[in-house]
Protein backbone atom coordinates (compact mmCIF):
# COMPACT_ATOMS: atom_id res chain seq x y z
CA UNK A 1 0.00 0.00 0.00
CA UNK A 2 1.35 3.37 -1.32
CA UNK A 3 1.76 6.43 1.05
CA UNK A 4 -1.11 7.89 -1.12
CA UNK A 5 -3.63 4.94 -0.43
CA UNK A 6 -3.10 5.34 3.49
CA UNK A 7 -3.73 9.15 4.09
CA UNK A 8 -7.16 8.58 1.96
CA UNK A 9 -8.16 5.78 3.93
CA UNK A 10 -7.60 7.53 7.21
CA UNK A 11 -9.51 10.48 5.76
CA UNK A 12 -12.47 8.19 4.96
CA UNK A 13 -12.97 6.75 8.46
CA UNK A 14 -12.43 9.99 10.17
CA UNK A 15 -15.24 11.22 7.99
CA UNK A 16 -17.95 8.15 9.07
CA UNK A 17 -17.08 8.37 12.92
CA UNK A 18 -17.93 12.64 12.52
CA UNK A 19 -20.89 11.36 11.07
CA UNK A 20 -21.82 9.01 13.41
CA UNK A 21 -21.06 11.37 16.57
CA UNK A 22 -23.17 14.05 14.82
CA UNK A 23 -25.83 11.51 14.49
CA UNK A 24 -25.56 10.68 17.88
CA UNK A 25 -25.83 14.25 19.38
CA UNK A 26 -28.55 15.19 17.28
CA UNK A 27 -30.83 12.59 18.84
CA UNK A 28 -29.99 13.53 21.93
CA UNK A 29 -30.50 17.14 21.62
CA UNK A 30 -34.48 15.84 20.68
CA UNK A 31 -34.51 13.35 23.18
CA UNK A 32 -33.96 16.61 25.84
CA UNK A 33 -35.77 18.71 23.69
CA UNK A 34 -39.15 15.99 24.61
CA UNK A 35 -38.35 15.61 27.97
CA UNK A 36 -38.22 19.09 28.78
CA UNK A 37 -40.99 19.77 26.93
CA UNK A 38 -44.00 21.25 29.09
CA UNK A 39 -47.23 18.81 29.47
CA UNK A 40 -50.30 20.52 28.59
CA UNK A 41 -52.31 21.67 31.34
CA UNK A 42 -55.96 21.60 31.51
CA UNK A 43 -55.78 25.11 30.79
CA UNK A 44 -53.52 24.55 28.02
CA UNK A 45 -55.41 25.62 24.57
CA UNK A 46 -54.36 24.44 21.06
CA UNK A 47 -52.75 27.64 20.95
CA UNK A 48 -51.07 27.64 24.00
CA UNK A 49 -49.57 23.88 23.93
CA UNK A 50 -45.60 23.72 23.45
CA UNK A 51 -45.03 26.82 25.61
CA UNK A 52 -42.77 27.40 28.27
CA UNK A 53 -44.90 28.51 31.58
CA UNK A 54 -43.34 31.18 33.95
CA UNK A 55 -41.93 30.05 37.32
CA UNK A 56 -42.50 32.38 40.24
CA UNK A 57 -39.33 31.99 42.56
CA UNK A 58 -40.63 30.83 45.78
CA UNK A 59 -40.15 34.31 48.42
CA UNK A 60 -38.15 33.89 50.95
CA UNK A 61 -38.83 35.09 54.60
CA UNK A 62 -37.01 37.96 55.66
CA UNK A 63 -35.43 37.65 58.44
CA UNK A 64 -35.34 39.36 61.72
CA UNK A 65 -33.08 43.27 61.62
CA UNK A 66 -31.05 43.65 64.45
CA UNK A 67 -33.41 46.42 65.97
CA UNK A 68 -36.23 43.50 66.46
CA UNK A 69 -34.03 40.99 67.62
CA UNK A 70 -33.10 43.43 70.85
CA UNK A 71 -36.87 44.76 71.13
CA UNK A 72 -37.96 40.55 70.94
CA UNK A 73 -34.96 40.10 73.85
CA UNK A 74 -36.00 43.17 75.99
CA UNK A 75 -39.69 42.05 75.88
CA UNK A 76 -38.36 38.70 77.15
CA UNK A 77 -36.25 39.33 80.04
CA UNK A 78 -38.31 42.13 81.21
CA UNK A 79 -41.46 39.56 81.53
CA UNK A 80 -39.15 36.79 82.38
CA UNK A 81 -37.93 39.15 85.79
CA UNK A 82 -41.82 40.16 86.28
CA UNK A 83 -42.66 36.29 85.81
CA UNK A 84 -40.10 35.76 88.85
CA UNK A 85 -40.93 38.81 90.90
CA UNK A 86 -44.70 37.72 90.59
CA UNK A 87 -44.11 33.94 91.65
CA UNK A 88 -42.36 35.55 94.42
CA UNK A 89 -45.31 37.93 95.44
CA UNK A 90 -47.51 34.83 94.70
CA UNK A 91 -45.06 32.39 97.42
CA UNK A 92 -45.23 34.95 100.13
CA UNK A 93 -49.19 35.68 99.91
CA UNK A 94 -49.62 31.88 100.34
CA UNK A 95 -47.47 31.45 103.06
CA UNK A 96 -48.98 33.95 105.11
CA UNK A 97 -51.77 32.09 104.78
CA UNK A 98 -50.77 28.86 105.58
CA UNK A 99 -48.98 30.08 108.22
CA UNK A 100 -51.88 32.16 110.01
CA UNK A 101 -54.05 28.94 109.04
CA UNK A 102 -56.58 31.41 107.62
CA UNK A 103 -57.98 28.39 105.63
CA UNK A 104 -58.89 26.74 109.17
CA UNK A 105 -62.58 26.40 109.10
CA UNK A 106 -63.16 28.67 112.03
CA UNK A 107 -61.00 31.60 110.04
CA UNK A 108 -62.36 30.81 106.24
CA UNK A 109 -64.96 33.33 106.56
CA UNK A 110 -62.52 36.23 107.48
CA UNK A 111 -59.83 35.59 104.63
CA UNK A 112 -61.35 38.13 102.38
CA UNK A 113 -60.23 40.93 104.88
CA UNK A 114 -57.04 39.12 105.07
CA UNK A 115 -53.70 41.55 103.60
CA UNK A 116 -51.87 38.13 102.24
CA UNK A 117 -54.98 37.58 99.95
CA UNK A 118 -54.01 40.93 98.15
CA UNK A 119 -50.33 39.87 97.61
CA UNK A 120 -51.97 36.04 96.32
CA UNK A 121 -54.32 38.08 93.97
CA UNK A 122 -51.51 40.39 92.78
CA UNK A 123 -48.80 37.91 92.32
CA UNK A 124 -51.10 35.50 90.38
CA UNK A 125 -52.01 38.09 88.02
CA UNK A 126 -48.63 39.34 87.58
CA UNK A 127 -47.22 36.15 87.01
CA UNK A 128 -49.58 34.79 84.44
CA UNK A 129 -49.62 37.53 82.47
CA UNK A 130 -45.92 38.15 82.61
CA UNK A 131 -45.57 34.29 81.09
CA UNK A 132 -47.65 34.61 78.51
CA UNK A 133 -45.81 37.73 77.46
CA UNK A 134 -42.25 35.57 78.22
CA UNK A 135 -43.41 32.52 76.02
CA UNK A 136 -44.94 34.65 73.20
CA UNK A 137 -41.67 36.67 72.86
CA UNK A 138 -39.31 33.80 72.97
CA UNK A 139 -41.57 31.66 70.52
CA UNK A 140 -42.72 34.38 68.33
CA UNK A 141 -46.26 32.78 69.54
CA UNK A 142 -49.05 36.15 67.78
CA UNK A 143 -51.83 34.16 70.40
CA UNK A 144 -50.03 34.62 73.18
CA UNK A 145 -48.51 38.27 72.51
CA UNK A 146 -52.32 39.50 71.59
CA UNK A 147 -53.28 37.88 75.18
CA UNK A 148 -50.53 39.88 76.89
CA UNK A 149 -50.93 43.18 74.56
CA UNK A 150 -54.46 43.23 75.47
CA UNK A 151 -54.64 42.10 79.06
CA UNK A 152 -51.74 45.45 79.28
CA UNK A 153 -54.22 47.75 77.60
CA UNK A 154 -57.20 46.99 79.54
CA UNK A 155 -54.90 47.66 82.93
CA UNK A 156 -53.72 50.82 81.79
CA UNK A 157 -57.30 51.74 80.79
CA UNK A 158 -57.96 50.64 84.79
CA UNK A 159 -55.62 53.01 86.16
CA UNK A 160 -56.37 55.56 84.17
CA UNK A 161 -60.13 55.24 85.14
CA UNK A 162 -59.25 54.99 88.94
CA UNK A 163 -56.81 57.50 88.95
CA UNK A 164 -60.31 59.71 87.63
CA UNK A 165 -62.68 58.02 90.11
CA UNK A 166 -60.49 58.38 92.63
CA UNK A 167 -59.63 62.38 91.99
CA UNK A 168 -63.87 63.06 91.49
CA UNK A 169 -64.73 60.73 94.61
CA UNK A 170 -62.09 62.03 97.12
CA UNK A 171 -65.05 62.47 100.09
CA UNK A 172 -66.11 58.82 99.61
CA UNK A 173 -62.50 57.35 99.30
CA UNK A 174 -61.71 58.68 102.89
CA UNK A 175 -64.77 57.22 104.32
CA UNK A 176 -63.46 53.72 102.68
CA UNK A 177 -60.20 54.42 104.37
CA UNK A 178 -61.71 55.20 107.66
CA UNK A 179 -63.49 52.08 107.82
CA UNK A 180 -60.79 49.85 106.64
CA UNK A 181 -58.56 51.52 109.37
CA UNK A 182 -61.32 51.07 112.46
CA UNK A 183 -61.74 47.53 111.05
CA UNK A 184 -58.22 46.78 111.25
CA UNK A 185 -58.28 48.60 115.08
CA UNK A 186 -60.96 45.73 116.19
CA UNK A 187 -58.91 42.76 114.66
CA UNK A 188 -55.56 44.69 116.04
CA UNK A 189 -54.71 41.47 118.38
CA UNK A 190 -56.02 38.95 116.42
CA UNK A 191 -54.61 39.52 113.01
CA UNK A 192 -50.54 39.71 112.66
CA UNK A 193 -50.81 41.09 109.43
CA UNK A 194 -53.32 44.26 110.21
CA UNK A 195 -51.17 44.52 113.60
CA UNK A 196 -48.05 44.55 111.39
CA UNK A 197 -49.80 47.46 109.18
CA UNK A 198 -51.23 49.42 111.96
CA UNK A 199 -48.34 49.97 113.65
CA UNK A 200 -46.20 50.65 110.32
CA UNK A 201 -48.99 53.74 109.87
CA UNK A 202 -49.11 55.13 113.37
CA UNK A 203 -45.06 54.83 113.50
CA UNK A 204 -44.22 56.70 110.04
CA UNK A 205 -47.22 59.07 110.16
CA UNK A 206 -46.59 59.31 114.00
CA UNK A 207 -50.59 59.66 114.56
CA UNK A 208 -52.99 57.40 116.90
CA UNK A 209 -56.02 55.85 115.79
CA UNK A 210 -58.17 56.95 112.64
CA UNK A 211 -59.43 60.51 113.62
CA UNK A 212 -57.67 60.29 116.79
CA UNK A 213 -56.77 58.43 119.82
CA UNK A 214 -59.85 57.79 121.38
CA UNK A 215 -60.21 55.66 118.51
CA UNK A 216 -59.21 52.42 120.10
CA UNK A 217 -62.11 52.19 122.30
CA UNK A 218 -63.57 50.05 119.13
CA UNK A 219 -61.12 47.51 120.48
CA UNK A 220 -62.26 45.01 122.75
CA UNK A 221 -58.95 45.00 124.29
CA UNK A 222 -58.23 48.83 124.82
CA UNK A 223 -62.38 49.45 125.38
CA UNK A 224 -62.89 51.33 129.08
CA UNK A 225 -64.88 48.13 129.81
CA UNK A 226 -62.39 45.61 129.54
CA UNK A 227 -61.28 43.54 132.33
CA UNK A 228 -57.35 43.32 131.32
CA UNK A 229 -54.32 46.01 131.89
CA UNK A 230 -54.89 47.47 128.45
CA UNK A 231 -58.50 48.90 129.72
CA UNK A 232 -58.46 52.68 128.39
CA UNK A 233 -55.05 52.35 126.77
CA UNK A 234 -53.58 52.53 123.19
CA UNK A 235 -50.85 50.37 121.68
CA UNK A 236 -47.56 51.57 122.11
CA UNK A 237 -47.05 52.81 118.53
CA UNK A 238 -48.67 55.41 119.47
CA UNK A 239 -45.90 56.47 122.16
CA UNK A 240 -44.08 59.71 121.63
CA UNK A 241 -41.46 58.18 123.27
CA UNK A 242 -42.25 54.33 123.81
CA UNK A 243 -38.38 53.73 124.67
CA UNK A 244 -38.64 55.95 127.47
CA UNK A 245 -34.62 56.11 127.60
CA UNK A 246 -34.51 52.40 127.68
CA UNK A 247 -32.98 49.87 124.56
CA UNK A 248 -36.28 48.30 125.22
CA UNK A 249 -39.82 49.23 124.06
CA UNK A 250 -42.31 50.13 126.87
CA UNK A 251 -45.30 47.87 126.10
CA UNK A 252 -47.65 49.55 128.67
CA UNK A 253 -46.08 53.97 128.20
CA UNK A 254 -49.96 54.19 126.55
CA UNK A 255 -52.12 52.37 129.08
CA UNK A 256 -54.69 54.57 130.74
CA UNK A 257 -54.07 57.38 128.04
CA UNK A 258 -57.84 57.18 126.51
CA UNK A 259 -58.93 58.58 129.85
CA UNK A 260 -56.97 61.71 129.79
CA UNK A 261 -57.55 65.27 128.25
CA UNK A 262 -55.79 66.14 125.10
CA UNK A 263 -53.30 68.27 126.55
CA UNK A 264 -52.34 65.87 129.43
CA UNK A 265 -52.03 63.25 126.87
CA UNK A 266 -49.90 65.28 124.15
CA UNK A 267 -47.30 64.19 126.46
CA UNK A 268 -47.50 60.83 126.33
CA UNK A 269 -48.77 59.58 123.10
CA UNK A 270 -49.64 61.28 119.48
CA UNK A 271 -53.26 62.94 119.50
CA UNK A 272 -53.45 63.45 115.45
CA UNK A 273 -55.28 60.70 113.52
CA UNK A 274 -53.90 58.60 110.84
CA UNK A 275 -56.50 60.02 108.23
CA UNK A 276 -55.07 63.41 108.66
CA UNK A 277 -51.34 61.98 108.34
CA UNK A 278 -52.40 60.42 105.04
CA UNK A 279 -53.74 63.47 103.79
CA UNK A 280 -50.92 65.60 104.87
CA UNK A 281 -48.17 62.92 103.34
CA UNK A 282 -49.86 62.69 99.87
CA UNK A 283 -50.13 66.86 99.31
CA UNK A 284 -46.84 66.91 100.73
CA UNK A 285 -45.37 64.27 97.94
CA UNK A 286 -47.85 65.14 94.90
CA UNK A 287 -44.47 65.72 92.60
CA UNK A 288 -43.49 62.35 93.44
CA UNK A 289 -46.45 60.07 93.47
CA UNK A 290 -46.87 62.06 89.81
CA UNK A 291 -43.69 60.92 88.75
CA UNK A 292 -44.01 57.07 89.61
CA UNK A 293 -47.64 57.42 88.06
CA UNK A 294 -46.07 58.59 84.86
CA UNK A 295 -42.99 56.64 85.20
CA UNK A 296 -45.27 53.38 85.25
CA UNK A 297 -47.83 54.46 82.98
CA UNK A 298 -44.98 55.17 80.35
CA UNK A 299 -43.83 51.31 80.75
CA UNK A 300 -46.61 49.88 79.86
CA UNK A 301 -47.29 52.10 76.83
CA UNK A 302 -43.60 50.88 75.75
CA UNK A 303 -44.52 47.83 76.46
CA UNK A 304 -47.27 47.57 74.37
CA UNK A 305 -45.50 49.65 71.24
CA UNK A 306 -42.82 46.66 71.44
CA UNK A 307 -45.36 44.16 71.54
CA UNK A 308 -47.31 45.31 68.80
CA UNK A 309 -44.15 45.79 66.35
CA UNK A 310 -42.83 42.27 67.27
CA UNK A 311 -46.17 40.92 66.35
CA UNK A 312 -46.44 42.43 63.17
CA UNK A 313 -42.76 41.29 62.39
CA UNK A 314 -44.03 37.93 62.88
CA UNK A 315 -47.09 38.34 60.98
CA UNK A 316 -44.89 39.64 58.05
CA UNK A 317 -42.54 36.81 58.32
CA UNK A 318 -45.13 33.91 58.08
CA UNK A 319 -46.92 35.92 55.19
CA UNK A 320 -43.94 36.22 52.74
CA UNK A 321 -42.69 32.61 54.04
Amino acid sequence: MSFHSLITWLLWIKTDTDRELSGVLQGTDESSTEEQAPEPGPNDGPGNQGRTREVKPRARSRPFSLRDCLLKYLLFFSNLLFTVLGLVVLALGLWGLINKESFAQEKIGQISTDPMLVFVMLGLVLSTLCLSGCVGALRENCCLLQVFSATVLVLVAAQVLAAIVAYSLQGQIEGYLRSGMLAAMVRYQDDLDLRFITDEIQIGLQCCGADNYRDWEVNMYYNCSAPGVLSCGVPATCCVDPLENSPVWNSQCGVGSQQLDEFSAQSVIFLGGCLGGMSRWIEQHTGLIGAVGIVLMGIQIITLFITTRLMDKIQCSKATS
